[in-house]
């Protein structure tokens, strides 16, 4: 952007003259101003690429000395950065799909029909669903088609991923059908649910739903044409949606759009072309209202309800690619070392104890105030390291480990 602080967020502290100052921006929690009034609440943005500390006010001309001591951050709601591509389809060719990334689920459920009052048979045959010109197509057909001794007036393509992950960003470009009963779906299951017909459920499944979780990352309605959703399926919430947010896009079935998921052990965020609509973060996280924490397969489909406009004969999902990220294996092997400190106890009267992993010869300790002057420094050999906090007055230090190739961690100790 030419212009960057045309969408800036500020965030403003009073500051002491002559004297250091612990200064504590809360970026989740802080009164904040937005430079353009129309800006989203920065909780809600993911295109922030810059912090920006700026001393004295706008327009002041008045010359500033000001030192940075330190600068810390504390690790409190971690955000990981999903950049390693770890599966992904690109649905280049023609033809049949990838037999290896995806698979056909035919099975009807109990009772001889799809739920939510579909009309539907899904089926593996390739006018259903196939490669063309770069992309995967899901087409719903008006057709008489009778499978499993029951005949049904539509058809269609449902597809589970032969790939389930814990944790990253999907990314599906998209592009969507027409028509009034047509509904695609860009979603997520757990790989522990119990489904008579689904890919996982013959080596995995162990609950039902809406136990095994259910992430509905892009759910698209023809009788209301421009509007996409995003919603979360729980014990506590399920069926008659209640978690769940969406925004319009006018060029849903003209254009292709990116449809995305983070994916955390924090929280859920939905966008459309980096535009978030919808953060699914309860407060207490359990198996009731969280079962987000095992590893969950993808599914695509295009279900067919019963209001199909009269006029209808076909339309198709077509879907340019499906991308999972995950965060990047620790290159490092120091750092790696460091990952697997152990301190305690935490607050501390007066010795700390760390507990060091082998190969961990040559790590240096420095204690700092928060004001970032250096109390102590020491080496530490691997097993276990006792740092003596006796003489050290109440308050909060900064312990910072070092390993010799410059890799670090730092931490917080409370002293009684």
């Amino acid at each position: 952007m030419s212009e960057p602080w045309s969408t800036q967020s500020e965030i403003i502290k009073p500051i002491l003259l002559n004297q250091w100052q612990v200064i504590t921006f809360d970026f989740a929690n802080d009164p904040f101003i937005n430079l353009n009034a129309g800006s989203p609440n920065p909780v809600y943005r993911n295109d922030f690429n810059r912090v920006l500390f700026q001393i004295n006010g706008e327009n002041n001309t008045n010359h500033v000395l000001a030192y940075l001591d330190d600068f810390l951050y504390d690790g409190t709601n971690y955000s990981p950065v999903f950049n390693t591509l770890v599966w992904s389809d690109e649905f280049n060719g023609s033809g049949p799909i990838s037999a290896t990334n995806w698979f056909h689920q035919t099975q009807l459920p109990p009772g001889g029909s799809w739920y939510n009052g579909e009309v539907q048979h899904y089926t593996n045959r390739q006018v259903n669903s196939y490669l063309a010109n770069g992309s995967l197509h899901l087409v719903a057909k008006r057709e008489t088609f009778t499978d499993q001794g029951i005949t049904k007036q539509f058809t269609s393509a449902r597809l589970n991923s032969k790939f389930a992950f814990q944790y990253g960003r999907v990314e599906v470009r998209a592009k969507l059908p027409t028509g009034a009963g047509t509904w695609p779906a860009v979603w997520m299951l757990g790989k522990n649910i119990i489904e008579p017909g689904s890919f996982w459920t013959s080596t995995h499944g162990t609950v039902s739903w809406p136990a095994c979780g259910e992430i509905d990352i892009m759910e698209h309605w023809g009788n209301n044409q421009n509007f996409v959703q995003s919603a979360m399926h729980t014990p506590s919430s399920f069926g008659s949606t209640v978690n769940y947010g969406g925004q319009t896009v006018n060029t849903v079935s003209s254009q292709f759009h990116i449809y995305t998921l983070e994916w955390t052990s924090q929280r859920m965020v939905f966008s459309v072309d980096n535009v978030v609509h919808y953060i699914y973060n309860p407060p207490i996280k359990n198996a009731s209202t969280w079962p987000f924490d095992a590893q969950q397969y993808l599914l695509l489909n295009v279900a067919m309800q019963s209001n199909v406009a009269a006029n209808f004969t076909q339309s198709a999902m077509e879907v340019d690619y499906v991308r999972v990220y995950q965060e990047s294996a620790l290159s490092n092997p120091n750092q790696a070392l460091l990952d697997q400190l152990v301190w305690y106890p935490n607050p501390v009267n007066d010795i700390l104890i760390i507990e060091m992993p082998e190969n961990s010869l040559g790590t240096k300790v420095k204690i700092y105030s928060l004001l970032g002057q250096e109390l102590n420094s020491y080496f530490l050999n691997e097993g276990q390291n006792s740092l003596d906090f006796s003489t050290y007055t109440s308050g909060i230090y900064i312990v910072k480990v070092e390993s010799d190739d410059e890799s670090s961690k730092s931490f917080k100790i409370s002293k009684h």
